[in-house]
């Protein structure tokens, strides 16, 4: 089921125009490609904006240092590896949005509190690693068929 819900996740969910909003590609080699030359720091603003988070709390999210955070600004560009927490965040984040059916209170708050299928974590703190980060759109994935356990 892992493997469908994967690939269930990214073209089921599209939420309207959030890939769009950020400028960047759901997925194929547009996206490798911006992941490997570095989101452009507007991603963040943008993302930050939609989750309804304030910049020092998503930047927590995606491992992002107050003094990173400072320098990509000043660059105007994240790295890779830092594109890739980003990305993760937003998947996670369209995931959800499409789970609460674009509610954005909803998907806040379900974001931000401790989730039982989860080992009472909430989804946020699920985000460091992409094992952790896959278990919570697997999560997301049950929930929207149905199946709690």
């Amino acid at each position: 089921m892992t493997a469908q819900v994967h690939e269930f996740i990214p073209s089921h969910y599209a939420s309207p125009n959030l890939w769009q909003q950020l400028g960047i590609a759901e997925r194929g080699p547009k996206l490798y490609q911006a992941l490997h030359h570095g989101f452009h720091y507007n991603v963040f603003e943008k993302l930050a904006l939609s989750a309804q988070l304030d910049k020092k709390q998503l930047a927590q999210v995606c491992q992002l240092a107050p003094a990173t955070l400072a320098r990509r600004a000043k660059s105007g560009h994240f790295t890779q590896d830092e594109s890739d927490r980003l990305y993760r965040f937003a998947t996670v984040m369209v995931a959800a949005n499409a789970l609460f059916a674009q509610d954005s209170a909803a998907t806040k708050r379900w974001l931000t509190e401790p989730v039982y299928g989860l080992g009472d974590k909430t989804p946020l703190d699920m985000l460091s690693t992409s094992a952790e980060s896959q278990a919570v759109l697997d999560l997301i994935g049950r929930l929207s068929h149905g199946v709690f356990a």
